[in-house]
């Protein structure tokens, strides 16, 4: 069996300005996947309510299913790194299932027309759309788990800087999530679909390459646990090549959920209308729940069922949380389309745009720094110059980032992008927070935050009350402005939640299961995702295209949203209520685990 190398085997020079060089691998590789995810998730529900014609219902289902599914299939790429493959491995193969995905959505064929009262769509275009979905979701299974336990096996049980570097790796999702609305929502409505969904494919293959570039950082945390047990064959063929070829395989029938849905096909009616998607996500639910009641009666002592189970309802509160959190992709989007602004500073916008090279260099510049930095700093350990220069780096995308968001026309795709520099705003200042109460004994605990963050998320939605509320009252656009506050409650909410919630998972989860709860923790994002599109589907507008002809159908459209973002703003709080009545008990089952 290979040994197992431990925190204790790195040097400290691995250390690059306080924190292990592989959670920057991670971090930029983490940055890039989520480039492209975002990237084609800003542009996604416009693409096929505004392309192929889908109305509101019909796109948002789609979404739903897709966004489920792609946070569900985790928990089967977290078993399979757990037991066999090691997370090095899963993370390759899931790296290049999604360049091939995002390739794959350029494809956009011919646009939808209205033809009578019928839509004519490019069928053939939508079988390359289902099959790229089918290969992003396999890519993301494999990829997204099994990324999260490597930055926590980068640190011992004990560091303290544990909670910072797990928000200093989520402030690489947001980066890589803003620059993808910048550029990709930018270039896919004004250069074209293809484009957009064309930037995220490029920027996977640069997250690959990273992650590949970067493995000696790694120090042999994320090989596979025996790899002999790799070798083995499975129906002729190595067990390593047996993995791959079912998950191949796999493609198929999720390609199969994805034109179900796309094509409202043998949908359950019930109350309420259940695709194949999502009755293929309430299956994976009952296993996943029957699996954890045997773990945990069977194999847990007392103190590990107790933190087990703690950890379980912290993934429930993380179900709520998104619930309201993934609106922004789905009903803040369309909103935000047809009812607010979309520049902030509209006399400084150049009506031309930037030119293409400018969001090569402002997306490429600081990994590519990184990549300079890292190695300078293996030679010369003292050296200040490898730190400069990264950081210099860093200054200068800032600055090019704001020369994107106040210069160039924005679109509702591309102002996904606002959540983004909350984040990096927000990560190192509550990074600081946490390490300052924790210094003085008032360190609020993982509990405590999360409950945190499901307060401001639902505080979130009363911005957009009031921006409903002035669209419908003056008959036009209400300001932009509306949706940065919004954005700014619910990202104090997710960096209170969202960081910590991670870092529970692979403190609480027995060793032996890390991954495959870390799986489960994407799973309660994959519910959440089908919950938002869900509810949005109550505020579905009929016909967008009128509301801008008839100030009647302009104050229904204002007041169903803003009744809708009322409904969850109540919602929200209420559920926050429940929270913290069960804060004591939660506190007592973490068992000292800060």
């Amino acid at each position: 069996m290979q040994a197992t190398t431990t925190y204790s085997d790195i040097p400290l020079r691995n250390d690059f300005l306080g924190h292990p060089k592989g959670v920057y691998v991670c971090f930029f590789t983490e940055m890039w996947e989520r480039f492209s995810f975002y990237g084609m998730k800003a542009l996604l529900l416009l693409y096929l309510t505004k392309y192929h014609l889908f109305d509101d219902t019909g796109g948002l289902n789609l979404l739903g299913a897709y966004g489920g599914l792609v946070y569900c299939l985790p928990v089967l790429g977290g078993l399979l790194a757990d037991r066999w493959l090691g997370m090095r491995k899963a993370v390759v193969f899931g790296g290049v299932l999604l360049v091939l995905g995002h390739f794959g959505m350029a494809f956009e064929g011919e646009q939808a027309r209205q033809v009578g009262t019928a839509v004519v769509r490019d069928e053939r275009a939508l079988l390359v759309f289902y099959a790229s979905l089918a290969l992003i979701i396999m890519g993301v299974g494999f990829l997204k788990p099994n990324i999260s336990v490597i930055v926590g096996r980068l640190y011992a049980d004990d560091d303290p800087r544990r909670d910072s570097g797990f928000s200093l790796f989520y402030a690489g999702i947001n980066l890589g999530a803003m620059m993808a609305s910048l550029v990709c929502g930018v270039l896919g409505e004004t250069w074209g679909w293809k484009y957009g969904f064309g930037a995220a494919g490029v920027g996977m293959i640069a997250g690959l390459a990273m992650f590949l570039w970067g493995q000696k950082y790694l120090r042999g945390l994320a090989e596979p646990p025996r790899p002999e047990r790799l070798r083995e064959r499975v129906a002729g063929i190595p067990r390593e090549w047996a993995i791959y070829l079912a998950a191949l395989l796999g493609l198929l029938p999720i390609a199969g959920l994805m034109w179900a849905t796309g094509n409202n096909a043998f949908t359950l009616s019930a109350g309420i209308d259940l695709t194949l998607a999502q009755l293929f996500m309430l299956v994976v639910l009952a296993f996943v729940l029957a699996w954890f009641v045997r773990f945990i009666l069977r194999e847990c002592d007392r103190r590990e069922r107790a933190q087990m189970l703690t950890l379980m309802v912290l993934i429930v509160l993380a179900v709520v949380f998104y619930t309201l959190y993934e609106q922004t992709y789905g009903s803040w989007v369309v909103f935000t389309d047809r009812m607010l602004t979309k520049d902030f500073f509209p006399s400084l916008v150049q009506a031309e745009g930037l030119p293409f090279a400018y969001f090569v260099v402002a997306t490429l510049l600081l990994p590519l720094a990184f990549m300079l930095a890292a190695p300078w700093h293996d030679r010369r350990p003292g050296s200040p110059l490898s730190a400069t220069l990264f950081l210099l780096a860093a200054a200068a995308t800032v600055l090019m980032t704001v020369g994107m968001v106040v210069l160039q026309p924005q679109t509702a795709g591309s102002l996904t992008f606002v959540a983004g520099p909350f984040i990096l705003a927000l990560a190192p200042l509550f990074s600081w927070l946490w390490g300052w109460l924790d210094r003085r004994g008032r360190n609020p605990g993982k509990p405590a935050k999360s409950v945190l963050g499901l307060l401001f998320a639902a505080l979130s939605f009363l911005p957009l009350v009031l921006a409903a509320q002035s669209a419908g009252e003056t008959g036009s656009w209400a300001s932009v402005w509306w949706l940065v506050l919004a954005y700014g409650l619910l990202q104090v909410g997710e960096i209170c939640l969202y960081p910590v919630g991670l870092s529970a998972v692979t403190q609480l989860s027995v060793p032996r299961v890390a991954s495959l709860m870390m799986g489960t923790w994407f799973l309660a994002t994959a519910f959440s995702e089908l919950l938002a599109h869900k509810l949005g589907t109550l505020a579905a507008v009929e016909d967008p295209g009128a509301l801008l002809e008839h100030s009647q159908a302009w104050s229904a459209a204002a007041a169903t949203y803003g009744d809708y973002f009322r409904m969850l703003l109540l919602a929200g709080l209420a559920c926050t209520a429940l929270a913290l009545l069960a804060l004591p008990w939660l506190n007592r089952g973490m068992h000292g685990v800060r």
